[in-house]
């Protein structure tokens, strides 16, 4: 797909345009109506395919949990392996639509892999996350950033209070959420280990409160994410921190979202998956 087609599309689903805007220019770009609705087909996700573990496995049990956030009753989707073991304790954070059917198969991903993973949903504020993404993306627009901030600082807690939890907590997050992966790396000590996929880096001067591992996974092609790049790579080897950093060639923004064919990569996809359950074995056991 053209490469002008896919950028077009990111700049969609991260600033105000209109659906009306978007898709005059996608005919533009695409050549015609038809060819627009063609390009469409295979730029947003589709949902139908997004489990890869159903969520009926017979390894994991799944629940809906709640929690007291910051001003707001917080909601999450908590799946866990089978059995009475302690294990590492893992938030997973959902891209700017809120928590998808994409996003609970990941969660169920991670905890296929043998750790306790809660899949917050942030718009919980709002009473949780609409079937229509548009609609999505406005309300994380309207999230206030402090209380969100903490409603996932308040998650890590939930997680350490829980008897099934040994005590070692992680984070990984997708776009927005590997922006908030990031930021939890800066506000809570007690973070063993934090992945950003795509996501927005933080200050340079709050990178040194960072006491997490921390890992990083980038789209060569995008240009937008991977502008902050550079400065927080300079904050990480100033501060001493410990870090990962990749940058897959030739991958988009979103790789690893296997429900968006045109920016999905498969390869780098495990390649960078691959690395992030290696870093929670090193640190949430």
């Amino acid at each position: 797909m053209d490469q002008r087609i896919i950028n077009l599309f990111d700049e969609y689903t991260h600033a105000p345009l209109t659906r009306k805007e978007f898709l005059d220019r996608l005919g533009k770009l695409a050549g015609g109506t038809a060819l627009a609705i063609a390009a469409l087909a295979v730029l947003e996700p589709g949902y139908s395919q997004a489990a890869t573990i159903t969520p009926e496995a017979d390894d994991l049990v799944a629940e809906e949990v709640n929690w007291i956030g910051d001003g707001a009753a917080m909601r999450g989707y908590l799946v866990r392996p089978k059995g009475r073991k302690k294990r590492g304790a893992v938030v997973v954070i959902h891209e700017n639509r809120g928590l998808t059917p994409h996003i609970k198969d990941v969660t169920r991903r991670v905890a296929q892999a043998g750790y306790l993973a809660l899949g917050v949903d942030a718009l919980s504020p709002f009473g949780g996350t609409p079937a229509d993404e548009d609609k999505g993306r406005e309300l994380i627009g309207q999230l206030d950033k402090a209380k969100n901030l903490n409603n996932y600082l308040k998650a890590l807690e939930y997680l350490r209070s829980r008897p099934d939890c040994n005590g070692r907590t992680g984070a990984v997050g997708f776009c927005w959420g590997g922006a908030m992966a990031n930021q939890l790396g800066v506000h809570d000590p007690k973070l063993d280990a934090a992945v950003a996929y795509y996501g927005s880096q933080p200050k340079a001067e709050d990178v040194p409160n960072i006491k997490a591992a921390m890992m990083m996974h980038y789209g060569g092609l995008d240009e937008r994410v991977n502008a902050g790049i550079p400065a927080y790579e300079a904050a990480l080897k100033a501060a001493g921190t410990k870090y990962e950093l990749y940058v897959y060639e030739g991958a988009n923004h979103a790789f690893n979202n296997d429900t968006s064919p045109a920016r999905y990569n498969a390869e780098v996809a495990k390649v960078a998956w691959d690395r992030t359950l290696r870093l929670f074995k090193e640190k949430l056991g």
